[in-house]
């Protein structure tokens, strides 16, 4: 399909009938529903034309409110601000069921063919497809669903869109009416901060409802176009899972959540098998099966009802006994319904006893602390003189001797030390009842230093669990600038440990190693953060090849580009072979859940999608996606002058002022939204660094000003140009995939920004030169991104993404006043004491609308 077809199929598809299915909200059976939409398009067009002639939102609002007398007395203002807040967010809702059910009808921009193109490659092809089987035995794709505050729709809320999705597909217009009046009256906020485990549950729909089908599904379509059998390919899907396990600067985390998440990702999947089975059960009324079924049905229905206390793994009974029910059906019964059993055995292969990887995650320092505390406590049993190994790195190493012991927890303790040993002494119960698969990985953020792996592998071993079976990876998780520059130094010191060395070869040889994105965009800005990334895999693959290590990247990706999101599946395709690429691993967080994954002909698409990367990048590997020693250099360069224009910028003494003063900064920390606190060190005054870089991001994406999506981009841009080196960058542009992504992501999100919303700062006293330093660098990288990609504006080449961004920014334009409104109004006190909690209330609520709107935040 071409672009301009695409685009077409977009407005009729997508964007006539939102319109259309809009206007079922006028005639819902509630009143105020029905003044607030009649309204509601007048407020709009009125915000649209006071952001054109550059007026404050106070001029905008209270310019508004003039023309209607109804609207005098605060209370009535403030009613109908909130009333437009649930309106709107209840149209974004309609927006993304809209857009999710004309998934297939619009086709997507990406003109990869997936999946379904290396296919018929392989149909025509032998050789190719024995190429293409070797690779699937080795490469697998793990999505790792995390906890992080970019979006949170209630299950009934999910539910509800999933359904609208599938009566929009059929234009059933009496059950979508009936939908909308649901949505109408349900609840889209939490009365009280989410606990680790309600965010769990909350995470726990999209298992339930989406993964489970959809894993086997594309495990079955591979084997049966492959002519693969199942028994000879690896797991090719894996899930992991952080609520509950990730722990780090999150005190409400405990080795009590950590349990009961464990115990109820089990109890939910063993209810999935149930429902599943009592499919089969109704179908397969045969002679032959009654024992196996029997044991089955015991099995299923006990561990989804009568779970134990401290169940075990039973993955082994179960395949054993689906597959003698295969064996019958097709040995006396013609194989009839074998494939609602293959189906259900495919699953069970794929989730065993556990559902997905439950990944354990803390700070170094807590990690540290504990090792000292344990070593202070109990100097003959550790051997550790804990004073004479203070601050020296190399003296710490030679100390940690793998001793095996029991220590235990004794008088008062630091309650994150406490955790840290409960934890480690709980992974063997999680273990026991769901294969080491269950919980495998201990994930080190903040990791500067080889001892602090190592440090981590002596905790195990003095909890009680012995070097022999030591079945736990440790995952380094380098995220700074500075961190990741000296990332390949801290695995050569851990290669060339020799219990660590020996630890490795029990797991495989295989190693993980984590990147993040968010803190390193946060730290050095976003061209930095991407090549500083792409470098450290570069060296940790060379040095990881030279000890024969089996590397995993793991990324932590946010949605939006600023914190390594966008066009994902075109980075995987386009690493180079100086970049190990056989396992695929990213987190998937927030919007990035609901918009990719929420619905089954999504999720399917972008899993495809990542597999298709994984094995196009070793099939047929371009030449560009390799940088030459000259490319390297020029963007180096370019990441240089990038990383100080952005270190500038966060050196200004106005830098995090305007962000309290004019984002919704303050408020994320009182909206239920997320069990974790919005910065570290959450009592003491803010400080850049405690920032999370999840609020850093999301509050510059409320002010449609994504610094961190593109600032100093076109600083860096200029300095090319400037020293005769623009050919070679647009070089660059053309052929390698890398840097291709990293300027198509840069300028999705500036498509999300909207400077003229903010234009009446350009006159303010305080703020007024620090705005215009920022739109200076937003046109200047606009400009050169244009000239650099041929484009007359910015995402040409999408056009629609482009279009789907744009509605989406209208409809939530109105929000974005009324959220400045408030926010100015509280800075400059000119609200009465007992209607200050009334605005900063909505200030949430409005905060909620633009990030489910944003579906890719920045």
């Amino acid at each position: 399909m071409r672009l301009s077809q695409k685009k077409a199929a977009f407005q009729n598809e997508v964007l006539t009938r939102f319109d259309l299915f809009k206007s079922l909200f006028l005639t819902l059976p509630f009143q105020r529903v029905k003044h607030t939409g009649t309204l509601l398009p007048f407020f709009t067009t009125h915000c649209e034309k006071g952001v054109e002639e550059h007026q404050s939102p106070e001029v905008i609002i209270e310019s508004f409110f003039g023309q209607y007398e109804q609207y005098v007395q605060e209370d009535d203002r403030l009613d109908l601000l909130f009333r437009i807040v649930q309106y709107v967010e209840r149209q974004v809702v309609l927006f993304d069921a809209v857009e999710d059910s004309a998934f297939r009808a619009v086709g997507k921009s990406d003109e990869t063919g997936g999946i379904e193109s290396i296919f018929r490659v392989a149909q025509s092809n032998p050789q190719v497809k024995k190429q293409i089987v070797e690779r699937l035995k080795e490469m697998s794709v793990r999505l790792v669903l995390t906890a992080h505050p970019t979006q949170f729709y209630p299950g009934p809320v999910l539910s509800i869109i999933n359904d609208l999705i599938d009566e929009l597909k059929k234009n059933d217009i009496p059950q979508i009416h009936l939908l909308l009046q649901q949505l109408g009256k349900t609840p889209f906020i939490n009365k009280e901060k989410p606990t680790p485990v309600d965010e769990a549950i909350s995470l726990a729909w999209y298992l339930e409802n989406v993964f489970y089908r959809v894993a086997s599904e594309i495990q079955a379509k591979i084997d049966n176009e492959l002519e693969i059998s199942a028994d000879d390919t690896s797991q090719l899907i894996e899930l992991g899972f952080w609520p509950g396990g990730d722990r780090d600067g999150n005190p409400n985390v405990t080795w009590e959540s950590t349990k009961k998440v464990a115990t109820l990702l089990r109890t939910i999947l063993f209810r999935c098998y149930y429902r599943d089975f009592r499919i089969v059960k109704r179908r397969i009324t045969f002679r032959g099966v009654e024992k196996y079924l029997d044991n089955l049905q015991n099995l299923f229905y006990d561990n989804s009802f009568n779970p134990s206390e401290n169940p075990i793994d039973e993955t082994e009974t179960i395949l054993f006994n689906l597959s003698e029910v295969i064996r019958v059906l097709n040995e006396d019964h013609n194989g009839l319904f074998v494939e609602l059993v293959e189906d259900l055995k495919r699953k069970v292969q794929t989730f065993g006893c556990y559902f997905t990887t439950l990944d354990i995650r803390q700070d170094s320092s807590a990690l540290r602390d504990t090792f000292d505390w344990l070593a202070a406590t109990y100097p003959e049993e550790t051997g550790i003189d804990i004073t004479a190994v203070k601050g020296n790195e190399d003296a710490k190493e030679k100390s940690i001797q793998f001793t095996e012991a029991n220590l235990a927890l004794q008088g008062t303790v630091d309650p994150l030390v406490e955790d840290t040993i409960k934890v480690i002494q709980l992974i063997k119960g999680i273990q026991a009842s769901g294969s080491e698969r269950a919980v495998q990985r201990f994930i080190i953020s903040n990791c500067q230093k080889a001892s602090d792996i190592l440090g981590l592998m002596q905790l195990f071993l003095w909890q009680g669990w012995s070097k022999e079976e030591l079945s736990m990876d440790f995952v380094p998780l380098f995220e700074t600038v500075d961190d990741l520059k000296h990332a390949a130094d801290v695995m050569r010191s851990l290669y060339s440990n020799p219990a660590y060395a020996k630890h490795l070869k029990k797991r495989a040889n295989k190693q993980t190693i984590m990147l993040g994105f968010s803190d390193s965009t946060k730290d050095g800005g976003y061209l930095m953060a991407n090549w500083s990334i792409y470098k450290a895999k570069i060296e940790l693959t060379a040095i990881s090849r030279e000890y024969d290590v089996d590397l995993v990247f793991f990324d932590g990706r946010g949605g939006p580009p600023a914190r390594g999101g966008g066009k994902t599946q075109r980075f995987y395709a386009s690493m180079g072979k100086e970049i190990e690429n056989n396992h695929i691993q990213l987190t998937i967080q927030g919007q990035t859940i609901s918009s990719q994954y929420g619905s089954l002909d999504s999720a399917k698409y972008n899993i495809e999608q990542l597999l298709h990367a994984g094995i196009i990048s070793d099939l047929h590997q371009k030449v560009g996606d390799t940088l030459t020693p000259k490319q390297k250099d020029v963007i180096d360069h370019m990441a240089a002058e990038s990383h100080e224009k952005f270190l500038a910028l966060r050196k200004h003494p106005l830098f995090l002022k305007y962000l309290e003063t004019l984002s919704p900064l303050k408020a994320l920390s009182s909206i239920n939204i997320s069990s974790r606190p919005v910065k570290r060190n959450s009592d003491r005054e803010l400080r850049l660094e405690d920032l999370r870089a999840i609020s850093f991001v999301t509050s510059w994406s409320q002010l449609k000003q994504n610094i961190p999506g593109f600032y100093g981009v076109g600083t860096a841009l200029q300095w090319a140009e400037d020293n005769n080196l623009w050919s070679y960058v647009k070089n660059l542009y053309e052929t390698s995939g890398m840097f291709n992504t990293v300027i198509d992501n840069c300028m999705m999100s500036m498509t999300k920004s909207n400077f003229n919303i903010t234009t009446y700062m350009k006159e303010d006293k305080q703020f007024g030169e620090f705005w215009t330093m920022l739109k200076d660098e937003y046109d200047r990288t606009k400009s050169f991104l244009l000239k650099l990609t041929g484009m007359n504006e910015l995402m040409e080449n999408y056009p629609v993404e482009k279009a789907s961004i744009m509605e989406r920014e209208k409809i939530i334009l109105p929000l974005l006043i009324i959220q400045h409104y408030a926010i100015r109004l509280l800075e400059n006190k000119k609200v009465s004491e007992e209607n200050a909690e009334v605005y900063r209330k909505l200030i949430g609520r409005t905060i909620y609308g633009v990030v489910n709107a944003g579906r890719n935040l920045a």
